[in-house]
């Protein structure tokens, strides 16, 4: 199975937003960047997830927290109905806390002009704001 629907749609899984930002465009970087720290405020607000300051610029770390917010997205979404899936979700939090832990907390508040300064300095192009004009 393809994961396309017979109308031509592509299925779930062809929507979903990419695991990284790799081979994305310089804005679609950005909005996949703004999803990534919005997750990662969820999770930390919901499961007391602290990752270290400056975690945008550890792959490990991003990578682990990219794939700790799919995984939670998919049980919210209602994709998956999996309870012992879902328990091994929550005892694995643990251990991705230790992967993302750093020697400073993350605090959403200080650390936005630091992140927002990664994506410019990575290229990321920042979508215009409701009312500016597209050149």
């Amino acid at each position: 199975m393809n994961g396309w629907l017979e109308d031509g749609e592509p299925g779930l899984a062809e929507q979903r937003w990419p695991m990284a930002p790799t081979h994305l465009l310089p804005l679609e970087r950005w909005l996949w960047w703004e999803q990534l720290w919005s997750d990662v405020v969820m999770l930390r607000r919901r499961y007391r997830l602290d990752p270290g300051n400056n975690w945008w610029e550890d792959t490990t770390k991003v990578e682990a927290l990219a794939a700790l917010a799919a995984w939670v997205a998919r049980y919210d979404s209602g994709e998956w109905d999996d309870p012992p899936g879902k328990l091994a979700l929550l005892y694995d939090l643990m251990r991705v806390r230790d992967l993302v832990r750093g020697q400073e907390p993350f605090d959403p508040v200080r650390d936005r002009a630091a992140f927002v300064r990664f994506l410019v300095d990575a290229g990321c192009q920042n979508p215009p704001r409701r009312g500016d004009r597209l050149p």
